[in-house]
């Protein structure tokens, strides 16, 4: 029998990041601990992860991250980490067995290259000294079935990113796709993310936005929509 077959849809595979880098709750680190002894796909995960953090962690003197950063990585870690598990979970529906247990680990290990790459920037920025460039934050509505949310758009280095806490979840078969407002009409981009179980998600939104009067989130099917299916569930004014 595959090793995998029994724990390859682990929900907790999303902690595997968290834990690696010590940003888990001491609750959290305790139950995680207990749950790695019995799950064979996690500790690979952890396994994997951790060689790169080892490296990484050679490479620069260790520095305590601030809290916001330390928040705005994990959100980004656990929603991504989503988002290609969702995306495994939708390919995998091939007719043949053999390949219905090649694929998820395929989604998997495109988490465990973005776990890794989150890995490597945060140690960059808590290595590389601080930056005088400064930061607009931009606060958004939430409407629908996300009333209630906190959604914030921050600008910094011509670079902008979606940060988002409290969501509701997309929807089975959806997903959060981003869009762009310029002349009225809602523009899709290639921004598709999902949320943790808590509702956090960060997500960059591609492309200048230099004439946009809006950022809009809808939920759509999973790979994204071309027009909006549904009505916008998040909405962030930016000045003209």
């Amino acid at each position: 029998m595959n090793p995998f077959e029994h724990d390859k849809d682990c929900p907790q595979l999303l902690d595997a990041a968290p834990y690696v880098l010590g940003a888990l709750e001491e609750n959290e680190l305790r139950s995680y601990r207990e749950h790695l002894a019995d799950c064979a796909l996690c500790r690979l995960e952890v396994a994997e992860l951790q060689s790169v953090v080892d490296e990484l962690a050679g490479s620069a003197p260790p520095v305590h991250a601030p809290a916001a950063l330390r928040e705005r990585v994990l959100a980004s870690v656990r929603s991504q980490a989503e988002v290609l598990s969702a995306a495994g979970h939708e390919a995998d529906r091939p007719q043949r067995s053999a390949r219905r247990r090649q694929m998820p680990r395929f989604a998997l290990a495109g988490a465990t290259a973005f776990a890794a790459a989150v890995a490597a920037v945060v140690v960059i920025l808590l290595s590389g000294g601080s930056s005088t460039t400064s930061e607009r934050v931009i606060t958004g509505q939430a409407t629908g079935a996300a009333r209630g949310a906190e959604v914030a758009l921050h600008q910094r280095d011509g670079r902008a990113e979606l940060l988002l806490s409290r969501m509701p979840q997309p929807g089975a078969g959806r997903i959060y796709e981003v869009w762009v407002v310029r002349s009225g009409v809602p523009r899709p981009t290639d921004a598709l993310f999902g949320v943790s179980s808590s509702g956090a998600g960060a997500v960059d939104i591609p492309g200048s936005l230099h004439g946009v009067k809006q950022v809009l989130v809808t939920s759509e099917p999973l790979g994204g929509s071309q027009a909006p299916t549904r009505a916008p569930v998040i909405a962030v004014a930016l000045s003209a």
